[in-house]
């Protein structure tokens, strides 16, 4: 039976306006549940650092601008900032260059958790009275002006040529929109059976990488418009090993098996239909390394100065690998972490509960292969603007 109670359904809406991972502090939310992603960044950090080492630096007059693009609403964007702005400040000091002021912007969809975000940020650190080298010791503070900029990435976000760095890490994955095409029924594209495109058929697949190609290359389009002279862009989003798109790597064992095998399991069990089902596709894709380079020079705008595949690691972090509890609540808590939202618009928080229980056990039903198999794999990308 279906469970009782108030089962809220969001009509229809664009996803940009409801796509947001889960706000505030609780359990299943993105803050207390992106602690892998936090592991997989500072890994990263030594590719980061040598972006910043190219990025021209500017004069007193003018600040020196940061944007992280897909911020969220956790610790995570404060930490890669506040990283950002003090090796920044190493360089000017290094070079002999008097500093600018600094400034940040935290951008992401409207439906992003900006009040938790700001909630965790540090208080500004009284910068006219005393000197940068005093507000960056400064613990629990901050040396920089910072705002938010809702809005989708896909699109003109900042005036033209007033940005020096863009930053955007584990973001770029998540498409504009799911293609027509696969919630089309008379459509060969159409994903039937499937809430994910892992191991969907190559029409299916297709439409995805289609879709992806047409938001990274509007993406660097706008950012074309919007960097300095002289800026610099660091990206980092899922990645595949394999050249066939229907294999997503880690994605697809995330989205593609205990996830999919819930949403049969409500299907089964009569709490929604098939129909249903099929009209839910997550709107994700990990790319080829070679798609994401063809379309960086297809566009035209940015120098590559590194392009490689990462290894990051499993997304969950779990205390007691041995407690299959333990790693099947992680897994559910991390699926919903990043599509709860997207689930409860869909079919309404009551059977999203039902659906992430199911994940949850099934999780805990497979503990070591989940723990052994699910690895993510990260495109990192490392652009010039000159």
């Amino acid at each position: 039976m279906a469970p009782k109670g108030d089962n809220v359904v969001v009509p229809n809406m664009k996803l940009e306006n409801l796509l947001s991972m889960k706000g505030g502090k609780g359990a299943s939310s993105y803050a207390n549940n992106s602690q892998a992603q936090a592991r997989h960044a500072r890994s990263m950090f030594h590719l980061l650092k040598e972006t910043l080492d190219g990025v021209q630096l500017s004069s007193p007059e003018e600040p020196f601008v940061v944007v992280d693009l897909g911020c969220s609403s956790g610790t995570n964007t404060i930490f890669m900032v506040d990283a950002i702005i003090k090796h920044m400040t190493k360089r000017y000091e290094v070079s002999g260059h008097e500093q600018p002021e600094f400034s940040a912007f935290f951008s992401d969809l409207p439906s992003n958790d900006f009040n938790t975000l700001f909630q965790l940020l540090p208080p500004l650190t009284n910068i006219d009275g005393g000197s940068m080298e005093e507000c960056l010791a400064a613990d629990n503070h901050r040396s920089y002006f910072a705002a938010g900029v809702p809005g989708s990435f896909y699109r003109r976000l900042f005036p033209a040529r007033s940005i020096n760095l863009f930053h955007s890490a584990f973001s770029l994955h998540w498409l504009s929109q799911v293609p027509e095409s696969v919630l089309d029924k008379t459509s060969a594209a159409y994903n039937e059976g499937r809430v994910f495109i892992h191991g969907a058929n190559e029409k299916t697949t297709n439409a995805y990488k289609k879709q992806f190609k047409s938001d990274l290359s509007s993406f660097l389009r706008s950012r074309s418009k919007e960097m300095k002279k002289g800026g610099s862009m660091f990206l980092v989003c899922l990645g595949r090993t394999s050249q066939d798109p229907t294999d997503q790597g880690g994605a697809g064992l995330l989205f593609g098996t205990h996830f999919q095998d819930a949403w049969d399991d409500l299907v089964q069990e009569g709490f929604i239909s098939r129909e249903k089902r099929d009209s839910f596709n997550i709107p994700v894709y990990a790319s080829s390394l070679q798609d994401f380079r063809q379309v960086i020079e297809a566009e035209g705008s940015f120098g590559i100065n590194k392009l490689e595949l990462f290894k990051g690691g499993s997304p969950l972090v779990v205390n007691q690998p041995d407690d299959a509890a333990e790693v099947g609540r992680a897994l559910a808590n991390s699926c919903r972490s990043v599509a709860g939202v997207l689930v409860d618009a869909h079919i309404g928080d009551q059977l999203s509960e039902e659906l992430f229980l199911r994940v949850e056990r099934r999780a805990a039903n497979h503990a070591k292969e989940t723990l052994e198999q699910l690895q993510f794999f990260h495109i990192v990308a490392s652009l010039s603007f000159t």
